[in-house]
């Protein structure tokens, strides 16, 4: 059965899982790194079987993953949502260096660590001159699941996007030995328990693991713990 556009949507179940609607496709990749432990792409591990609905655990300890198994109930999982619903580009901080625009909107992060290889994008941006570097650049804020990181094109106005399908994958983090979060791919619709809408964006990541302070958005709480990611913030300058 095809993909339903029309029907498509994620709804957010109070202290409960995802609903997912419209018979959107769902994969399982995982994260590849380099020597360093940055990661440099995503490796296709599968497809599920096509299901026009599905629900998705939310609290992390279903026996039936990625499928809800109705453990949330038994464990009064708190899946209260707090992320804001203001739009990335309210949210975002600019960085600009020669004809390249950075958006960054931390809160997103879902600390997968595409941003860090070859020194890091904000390096990279500073020197792209260099069309390696400039490449790198974009490869890094493309591949960024949680699209906290948009680079754009000064010349055009235009942001680098990759075109993806709407569709759902289940992330794992060999690395870290755990899994990541939940990466929504192609502009699909998601809705809040309080049935109010979240941005549609191209490119979010959801909470798995139901550890995330930012729900329904995942913040790496599935391997860092608040000290590790005061760090990595500090890293970014955004204090």
């Amino acid at each position: 059965m095809a993909a339903d556009k029309e029907k498509m949507k994620i709804k957010i179940l109070e202290n409960g899982p995802y609903l997912v609607q419209g018979n959107i496709p769902l994969y399982e990749q995982r994260l590849i790194t380099d020597d360093a432990g940055h990661t440099i792409k995503l490796k296709d591990m599968g497809e599920y079987p096509s299901q026009e609905t599905y629900i998705l655990c939310r609290c992390g300890s279903s026996e039936n993953k990625p499928y809800c198994d109705g453990t949330h109930n038994k464990i009064d999982f708190d899946g209260t949502e707090t992320a804001s619903k203001k739009s990335y580009m309210e949210k975002a901080d600019r960085f600009e260096a020669n004809d390249l625009l950075l958006t960054d909107a931390y809160e997103f992060c879902d600390h997968s660590r595409f941003c860090l290889r070859a020194g890091g994008i904000r390096k990279l941006m500073e020197n792209s001159e260099n069309p390696e570097n400039r490449e790198i650049a974009i490869e890094e804020a493309t591949l960024c699941p949680s699209g906290r990181l948009v680079l754009w094109d000064k010349k055009t106005g235009l942001p680098f996007e990759k075109k993806f399908e709407p569709s759902i994958v289940m992330i794992h983090d060999p690395q870290k030995k755990c899994e990541g979060p939940i990466w929504v791919r192609g502009g699909i619709p998601i809705e809040s328990a309080d049935s109010t809408m979240y941005e549609t964006r191209n490119r979010v990541t959801l909470c798995q693991c139901g550890k995330s302070e930012n729900k329904p958005y995942c913040d790496g709480s599935h391997w860092m713990n608040a000290e590790e990611k005061l760090k990595f913030r500090k890293k970014w300058d955004l204090d």
